[in-house]
């Protein structure tokens, strides 16, 4: 998969329990929430810094990254950490990409990295989460 192909696609499988909830109240308008959703959707295997997410609103980075937390409940890094994790694992089902190419198309500056932050959220390495995977479709 490159990085230019379609990632909503891998975006709406995302399970409903790792989907994050958008509560608008005292956090950023509907419709700047649906930009900088639509934008980090986009964009998030890349590198991004808080002033680019806050143009998009056209908002300082200070009151992006306030409004961004109060709306999402999560700070725009943990947002987009969760939009990489989350292609990274649906990568990991396909044996035929090395866990380095995943980190890569995923968006993490290295394989270790995508480990680190894998372990750390979702407690598991990638091997692990690839493993995982092959024995769950092998029971199917």
């Amino acid at each position: 998969m490159r990085r230019d192909d379609d990632l909503s696609t891998w975006l709406s499988e995302i399970p409903a329990e790792r989907r994050l909830p958008i509560n608008a109240k005292g956090g950023l308008s509907t419709s700047c929430a649906g930009l900088v959703q639509q934008f980090l959707n986009d964009n998030f295997s890349r590198k991004l810094s808080l002033a680019e997410m806050a143009a998009v609103c056209e908002l300082s980075p200070y009151h992006f990254a306030r409004g961004f937390s109060k709306t999402f409940g999560v700070s725009p890094h943990q947002y987009v950490l969760t939009l990489r994790l989350d292609l990274a694992e649906k990568l990991l089902a396909d044996s035929r990409m090395s866990i380095t190419d995943i980190a890569d198309l995923s968006g993490f500056s290295s394989q270790s990295h995508l480990t680190t932050m894998m372990k750390k959220y979702r407690n598991a390495t990638p091997q692990q989460v690839r493993a995982r995977q092959v024995r769950s479709r092998g029971s199917e």
